[in-house]
């Protein structure tokens, strides 16, 4: 079966009751659509055990972006050769996205990430650097596109490669209208109680949408889509 869930923001122990309750096995794949780490105490260790499974395939949050320039450089020897590479002519720009990392949660990603030996910093950093934009794949008789914040205005499902990480990550999504007649769009980003009271804890499915950030770091359940049935998971 294929899965989906979304915005795990380092709550390790709900991510593990999940994979347990939707029984999940080598057979499955698991789609996991970004906001893996900060806010919750162990991102860290998400990333690892998702890293160590074939069948899980990670989508590019705007944590993860904000989050990867910083971890390289926590992750590199201090010396005056990288102090260099990393500050000079653009140090007021590093220092405000360190700075809007940390306010937007960071603090927990910095310290699993310390805890962790060199051999798994580099091996966490080269995995976060694979991770996919978005990815469009075929379940049963059904079209889905999956990514994390939504569509770049214009985008259909054949021109989506001309598009980069900032079109991608900054989207204004409109929740109240379809974006494919023929096709589902899955994201995560926005908890579900901010874009419809109604749905507080569930997920949103209206206008071939599926929002699947129930909000499960703010105190709701994580959820989870199975995309063969459209059945809901919750822990």
């Amino acid at each position: 079966m294929t899965y989906a869930i979304s915005d795990l923001h380092g709550c390790y122990g709900k991510y593990k009751a999940m994979l347990e309750k939707i029984d999940f096995s080598d057979n499955d794949t698991l789609y996991i659509l970004g906001d893996i780490i900060d806010r919750g105490e162990q991102p860290i260790e998400i990333l690892l055990d998702m890293s160590r499974r074939a069948n899980v395939i990670p989508i590019l949050g705007n944590h993860e972006y904000m989050a990867y320039n910083s971890l390289k450089l926590l992750s590199s020897e201090v010396t005056e050769e990288n102090i260099e590479k990393y500050f000079a002519g653009d140090a007021e720009e590093f220092l405000l996205d360190m700075t809007t990392w940390l306010t937007n949660g960071g603090k927990p990603t910095i310290e699993g990430f310390k805890r962790i030996n060199q051999d798994e910093r580099e091996a966490v950093l080269e995995y976060i650097s694979d991770f996919l934009l978005y990815e469009i794949i075929d379940v049963s008789d059904k079209k889905f596109c999956l990514t994390h914040v939504g569509l770049p205005e214009g985008a259909t499902d054949s021109n989506l490669h001309k598009y980069d990480i900032h079109d991608f990550l900054t989207v204004k999504t409109d929740y109240g209208k379809a974006v494919f007649e023929d096709a589902f769009l899955v994201t995560g980003h926005l908890p579900t109680f901010l874009i419809d009271e109604n749905f507080r804890g569930r997920i949103y499915n209206k206008h071939n949408h599926l929002a699947i950030d129930t909000g499960a770091i703010f105190g709701e359940k994580l959820a989870c889509v199975c995309l063969e049935t459209f059945q809901e998971f919750y822990v």
